[in-house]
């Protein structure tokens, strides 16, 4: 039974922080990633974490306020988002690759899992 379930979203006032987790069961990855949706926007590339090199990629806007990590012994991942922004709102999804692939970290279709998604909200 493969699933990931994320959690840690919420309300906070611009400059605050969050930490977002996502938690893996059953699912092999090659790369473990972030993704935002706005309301009215597309789904966009936040940040992913490669295996077993542990490469990170961040999408620039992040760079420098958004921490990716893992945890291998509890196969959870997680998205530090400090300094956030009214622009950052959106629901934030983890989604793993499973299978090889030539695409970039951030095409979206490339992803073949994903978690339901945990809302965050930043007032100005």
């Amino acid at each position: 039974d493969m699933r990931m379930a994320e959690s840690g979203g919420g309300s906070v006032q611009a400059g605050g922080s969050l930490r977002l987790s996502c938690a893996a069961s059953g699912i092999t990855y090659r790369i473990f990633a972030w993704f935002r949706q706005a309301p009215g926007k597309e789904r966009e590339a936040v940040a992913a974490i490669t295996t077993p090199t542990r490469t990170t990629n961040y999408a620039d806007s992040m760079k420098g306020r958004f921490t990716i990590s893992q945890d291998n012994a509890k196969n959870t991942l997680y998205l530090q988002m400090n300094s956030l922004k009214p622009e950052d709102t959106a629901v934030y999804y983890c989604a793993a690759r499973t299978w090889q692939s030539a695409a970039i970290w951030s095409s979206v279709s490339s992803y073949n899992y994903w978690g339901q998604g945990t809302q965050v909200t930043v007032s100005s």
